[in-house]
């Protein structure tokens, strides 16, 4: 769904050499709106003088027409070049006509999902339903679902065109999409980051969680959607300019007691652990050991047997 901008909570390094002297740069007053059912966040221009908060329902201009989302935040004043341009506008707040219509939408939404839950075992179809959803002005029907590959579902939307006598939309998403919608607990006792605040998924590979030490075990560094934790991707940055003044894993290097193989590194504390021949496994720091940076540069880039095999926790 692309009602507006994407939300823009991220971080902006700006250099002081970046930095512009002259004229500031121009502000825009933004609310942060979130739609309840896709829990997708996005950032819209307010262009009166209501007073909005958070927690308000609010009717946003978007390209599906007009849509009823949710205040995530208060307003805020925001620079140009934070935000993508043209925004679209905040109408109005919603009144209680309004939320009342739109929150019998959500009703008969859950009454189709039954129907067309029904339907795609009708068919036989190897799909997951996960959410349905109404238009604000009711012109449109739109289901999303899950599947392994693409699906044939014409005779499906037929049905459900006659059924609700309606445009009739099947939107197939990832299962990060679905674990964001149906929302869950994660492996740190809170509520997902993708249903709280992440946005946009970004990429996350074998490869950030090695470079951090954890254990590729598909257990200890997968989420509820099965692929791998958003927040290994949160620190990698500081551990990935750490290593490059790092020998790799498993690299032989030469210490004040010999020869060695690196056995674990822990770049941010400044030491590594190497197995240095007949006198077992030492800590040593960076300063103690002499190595081809070459040959590290080209063995971090390289993965295990064992990290391969679980490239597949890599997929969107």
């Amino acid at each position: 769904m692309t009602q507006g901008n994407l939300e823009i909570d991220r971080n902006i390094d700006i250099s002081e050499e970046e930095e512009v002297v002259g004229t500031p740069d121009k502000l825009y007053k933004i609310l942060g709106v979130m739609f309840e059912t896709t829990k997708k966040r996005y950032s819209f221009e307010i262009v009166d003088n209501i007073e909005y908060k958070k927690g308000d329902r609010v009717i946003v201009d978007t390209i599906r027409g007009k849509e009823i989302g949710m205040a995530y935040s208060n307003p805020m004043m925001l620079e140009e070049r934070v935000l993508v341009l043209p925004l679209k506008p905040v109408i109005k707040k919603a009144d209680k006509e309004e939320i009342k219509r739109y929150d019998a939408l959500r009703d008969e939404a859950k009454e189709a999902y039954k129907v067309c839950k029904e339907r795609i075992q009708h068919h036989k179809l190897p799909m997951k339903l996960i959410e349905t959803e109404f238009t604000f002005d009711k012109t449109k029907l739109i289901f999303y679902f899950t599947a392994e590959g693409r699906i044939d579902f014409r005779d499906l939307v037929k049905d459900l065109a006659n059924i609700f006598k309606l445009r009739i939309e099947l939107r197939q998403i990832g299962v990060r999409d679905e674990a964001r919608i149906l929302g869950n607990i994660g492996i740190c006792g809170k509520e997902l980051c993708c249903r709280t605040f992440i946005n946009k998924f970004d990429s996350v590979s074998i490869k950030m969680a090695r470079d951090q030490g954890l254990v590729i075990n598909p257990t200890k560094i997968s989420g509820v959607c099965g692929r791998l934790l958003c927040c290994i991707n949160y620190e990698y940055k500081q551990y990935e300019e750490a290593l490059r003044v790092y020998p790799a894993v498993n690299q032989y290097v030469k210490t004040q007691k010999g020869e060695g193989k690196v056995m674990s590194i822990s770049p941010l504390n400044g030491f590594l652990y190497v197995d240095v021949e007949s006198k077992g496994i030492m800590k040593v720091t960076i300063d103690e050991i002499k190595f081809n940076k070459k040959e590290a540069k080209k063995l971090q880039n390289v993965l295990s047997t064992e990290e391969l095999q679980h490239k597949v926790l890599e997929k969107e």
